[in-house]
């Protein structure tokens, strides 16, 4: 195998002919198109808050994009799964199911709504949620009642699940959504990542009653910040931007509100980045594909194992990732990739070893513990010099 500095030294020479600038981001956003202009036509109509024509444009250019019916903007993806995760019915004190692999907007989601988050294992070849750990999980541990499944350690309802779509490869969604239902669990798909990739040739986010978009500053497409519900529920739909417009009761001038509600509109400044950005959406996944296609050739002929979708699926190649031996490598080519302006990251740290959720349930991680030593993230950029 080649030496790791070599593979080092390689990545950054690499990395430099590619992007050709000087220091070279994980994933930088690109505005080359209308962006510009679409923020000057949202200061000119003086829309430049959470009511405007540039959001009801996103929303339903994402919708024909995505094939859903409904998508609701939101100020950024934590807040589009909070309010998903609530209109799901999950209730303060209830548990739900997530990877402990994962960012650490799902589980701060989860508690905002009050609940517990419950940690299942990842399969290795999506580094997504593990249908077979589920359902282990869930009949080794578990018990159902008339109304729903029931933890037998702590006595909690387990009333949601949320999969996440780890840097954009899909997990086995269908068959998380065949357990939910058989289980009777909600289900919520955290696609934050994965605009643009799909199972067979079905979206990702549209396997569950509700997903959940990050359109963030390192994202595919971005807002600035920025989120996105979608659906196929009008009712959901509609309860969704109720509750995310401070659950004001439609009236000409007077302010009542009738319910608690959220402050969690997208602004239509952000809404106008994001129009120019959809745009330019089919273009920026074909540029990543090529990119992609540049790291995984480089890499098989250096013996490190470059990360793609399971067959069947097509990811987006948000983050492009690979997986090396050991750990002593990993940290090695971090070390030297940072050192000379080439951005690499390790995988999150695992949610069950943060302080907030260390006393919280967890399945068998074996899995997800092998890849958060192991997994490196690379230059993902869908712009070259």
């Amino acid at each position: 195998m080649v030496k790791i500095d070599l593979i080092s030294q390689e990545t950054v020479m690499l990395a430099r002919s590619i992007f050709g600038y000087d220091f070279i981001p994980l994933h930088r956003p690109v505005f080359e198109g209308n962006e510009r202009q679409y923020l000057v036509d949202c200061i000119d109509s003086n829309f430049v808050s959470s009511v405007g024509a540039k959001v009801t444009e996103l929303e339903e250019k994402v919708a024909e994009f995505i094939g859903c019916k409904h998508a609701i903007a939101t100020v950024n993806g934590t807040a589009a799964l909070h309010v998903a995760i609530e209109l799901a019915g999950v209730k303060p004190g209830d548990e739900v199911i997530s990877q402990a692999l994962t960012f650490i907007a799902t589980c701060n989601a989860i508690t905002y709504a009050g609940a517990k988050p419950l940690f299942i294992d990842v399969d290795i070849d999506t580094m997504g949620l593990s249908p077979t750990a589920l359902k282990s999980f869930l009949e080794d541990n578990t018990e159902r009642r008339v109304d729903g499944t029931f933890n037998k350690l702590s006595g909690r309802r387990i009333s949601a699940c949320v999969p996440m779509h780890t840097f954009g490869f899909p997990c086995r969604i269908a068959e998380i959504a065949e357990i939910c239902a058989d289980w009777d669990i909600a289900l919520i798909e955290d696609a934050a990542e994965s605009l643009g990739s799909y199972v067979g040739g079905r979206h990702t986010g549209t396997f569950a009653s509700m997903a959940t978009l990050s359109f963030n500053g390192n994202k595919v497409i971005t807002t600035g910040g920025g989120g996105m519900i979608i659906t196929d529920d009008s009712e959901l739909a509609k309860r969704a931007k109720y509750i995310t417009t401070t659950a004001k009761v439609p009236h000409p001038y007077e302010f009542v509100h009738d319910e608690i509600g959220y402050n969690y509109r997208m602004p239509n400044l952000n809404a106008a980045l994001g129009c120019a950005q959809m745009e330019r959406l089919d273009e920026f996944l074909t540029i990543k594909a090529q990119l992609a296609e540049q790291w995984d050739a480089f890499f098989h002929d250096r013996d490190v194992d470059f990360v793609k979708a399971i067959n069947g699926n097509n990811a987006n190649h948000w983050l492009n990732a690979i997986i090396f031996d050991s750990r002593s490598d990993r940290d090695e080519f971090l070390k030297m990739t940072n050192d000379n302006n080439v951005m690499t990251r390790p995988i999150w740290t695992l949610m069950n070893k943060l302080p907030m959720f260390e006393h919280a349930q967890c399945g068998d991680l074996t899995n997800s513990e092998w890849l958060e030593g192991l997994v490196v993230n690379l230059p993902s950029s869908a712009n070259y010099e």
